[in-house]
C-alpha cells in the first residue's frame, strides 16, 4: 500500500513537471519595443516641425500685411510732402515773379534769391502739368483706390516725364502695382529701374526689397538671398534691411 502510494505521488510530481516544461515562457522582444519609441519619436518630431512651418507661414503672412500698411502710410506721406512741397514751389514762382516786377521797376538787375527748405533734398518741378499728373496717379492709388486706372496713370506719367524728379517714385508706385496684381515681371522691371538709375532715391532700399521678394516668389532662392544680403550690407539701419533680415534667415535655414 505504501509503495502505491509512493508510485502515485512520484507520477504527480512527474506530471507536474511535464506541464510545466510544455507552458511556453513570455519573451519580450527588445527591438520591436525600440522600433516602437523610435517611430514615435520620429512621429512628434514631424508634427512639431509641421507646427513650426505653419507657425513660420502665419508669421510670413502678417509681415507681408504689415509691410502692405507701411507702404501705404509712406505713400500718405509722400503725398502729403509732396503737396507741401507743391505749395513751396508755387511761393518760391509767386516771389521770382514779384522779384521780376520790382527789378523791371527800379530798372536794375538785382535777384532775389528764394530757396525752398534747405532740409528738402529734392528738386521740385515748376510744370504745373507734370506736377498735376503725378498728383492724379498717386490720387488714384490713396484716395480712389482705382488701381488699373493708377496703373495706366503711371506707365504714361513714366512715358512723358522720363527725367521727373518724381521719377524714382513713379516707378517704384508703378512697380507696387504691379506686384501686388502679380504681374512680376513687370513689377520686377520698375523696381530694377528703381534700383539701378536711382541709387540716392528714398526709395532705392525698398525697391531693393521688393527685387528680392520678387525673386522668392519666382523661386528663384539664390537671386533673392543675393538681393536680401545687399541690402541689409549696403544699407542696415533702413527699415527694408530689417523687413529683409526675417527673408533672408527663412531662405538659408
Amino acid at each position: 500500500m505504501k509503495l502505491h502510494i509512493g508510485l502515485l505521488g512520484i507520477s504527480l510530481v512527474a506530471s507536474v513537471f511535464s506541464v510545466l516544461a510544455t507552458e511556453s515562457v513570455p519573451v519580450y522582444d527588445l527591438n520591436s519595443a525600440k522600433e516602437n519609441d523610435d517611430g514615435q519619436q520620429l512621429k512628434n518630431l514631424s508634427l512639431k516641425l509641421k507646427a513650426r512651418n505653419r507657425a513660420q507661414v502665419n508669421l510670413q503672412q502678417q509681415v507681408d500685411e504689415l509691410q502692405s500698411e507701411v507702404n501705404e502710410l509712406r505713400g500718405v506721406a509722400e503725398l502729403h510732402q509732396h503737396q507741401l512741397n507743391q505749395m513751396l514751389a508755387r511761393q518760391r514762382e509767386l516771389y521770382q515773379e514779384i522779384e521780376r516786377r520790382f527789378s523791371r521797376v527800379v530798372g536794375t538787375n538785382t535777384t532775389i534769391k528764394v530757396q525752398a527748405n534747405s532740409d528738402n533734398q529734392v528738386n521740385y518741378s515748376s510744370n504745373l502739368t507734370e506736377n498735376e499728373a503725378y498728383d492724379h496717379a498717386v490720387n488714384l492709388v490713396l484716395k480712389d483706390k482705382l488701381y488699373e486706372k493708377a496703373i495706366a496713370a503711371f506707365k504714361q506719367f513714366n512715358q512723358q516725364y522720363p527725367k521727373s524728379s518724381y521719377a524714382a517714385n513713379a516707378h517704384y508706385w508703378l512697380g507696387q502695382l504691379l506686384f501686388n496684381k502679380g504681374e512680376l515681371v513687370g513689377a520686377n522691371a520698375e523696381f530694377t529701374i528703381v534700383v539701378n538709375t536711382f541709387k540716392d532715391s528714398e526709395k532705392w532700399t525698398d525697391a531693393l526689397l521688393k527685387l528680392g521678394m520678387v525673386a522668392q516668389k519666382q523661386n528663384k532662392n539664390a537671386i533673392a538671398i543675393s538681393l536680401y544680403r545687399q541690402l541689409i550690407k549696403e544699407s542696415p539701419d533702413s527699415t527694408s534691411a530689417q523687413l529683409a533680415k526675417p527673408r533672408l534667415s527663412s531662405l538659408i535655414q
